[in-house]
């Protein structure tokens, strides 16, 4: 595995209410990343939420696809998050959802943590690509 380091700019803008979300205890999202550091890129994607009755309680799920430049590699890969807060405890899982990789990231493998911190988010991403053609 390679590690990747560097930091994003995400703007998460939600969506307007209807009968699958609303906009309360289950919400819908979209994400506008750009990413910079080992991993230069921007990304797009599409997060839903749930809200529990129990501050600091919640969780989410969303898919977004990455388009930019890896250890001097152009593609794109798709990551799948899954997130979850218990009473403000939290667990997340961001991974490559398998086979998603395009132009030189094609069989791209991996997985990414998110830090955010004093309201600056960092990245880490640990990952292996095939050797190249």
């Amino acid at each position: 595995m390679t590690h990747a380091t560097g930091s994003f700019e995400v703007t998460i803008t939600p969506q307007p209410a209807d009968d699958y979300a609303d906009g309360q205890s289950l919400g819908r999202l979209t994400i506008d990343k750009t990413f910079s550091g080992d991993l230069v890129a921007a990304s797009k994607g599409q997060m839903l939420t749930a809200m529990s009755a129990v501050k600091g309680s919640a969780g989410y799920v969303a898919i977004e696809r990455v388009t930019g430049t890896l250890a001097g590699r152009e593609g794109s890969f798709v990551l799948q998050h899954s997130g979850t807060m218990a009473r403000g405890t939290s667990s997340l899982a961001l991974d490559v959802v398998p086979d998603s990789g395009t132009g030189g990231l094609a069989g791209i493998v991996g997985s990414m943590s998110i830090d955010v911190s004093d309201g600056k988010h960092a990245y880490g991403f640990d990952y292996t690509l095939p050797d190249a053609a």
